[in-house]
């Protein structure tokens, strides 16, 4: 999975984040600005390095990046997961000293497939 849009977690700002997920576990981790960073996030406990979250930005009034999460999270068209620490109000089970949320814009393209039907492409919902 990569991130376009650069992420800032406890005031650092860390750019072209790639991860790659075995198991659940993201095994490998990437960015062309703030890597050191990155990894140091990841390897704070054993819950860092898996998702704490999942969801789809569906506020079409944001339209540009804040680099304030609770707006750029819900920027119409992206997608944001988050490493680390679930949320028991949604019933995750995860835990780590972290939560860093990380968006990822799906309008030049992406798909969301679940049950092998096309849920989300491009930015926009499909029927279903």
């Amino acid at each position: 999975m990569e991130f376009n849009y650069p992420s800032v977690y406890l005031g650092f700002e860390v750019e072209g984040v790639r991860l790659r997920f075995e198991n659940g576990l993201a095994v490998d981790a990437s960015a062309t600005k703030g890597q050191d960073y990155l990894l140091a996030q990841l390897n704070s406990d054993a819950g860092a390095r898996r998702l704490g979250e999942f969801a789809i930005g569906t506020n079409n009034g944001v339209q540009v990046m804040t680099r304030s999460i609770l707006f750029d999270e819900k920027i119409g068209g992206s997608i944001h997961m988050a490493l680390g620490r679930s949320y028991e109000e949604s019933k995750g089970k995860n835990d780590s000293i972290i939560h860093w949320d990380m968006v990822h814009s799906m309008k030049q393209g992406g798909r969301i497939i679940i049950d092998g039907e096309l849920f989300y492409e491009s930015g926009e919902f499909k029927a279903i």
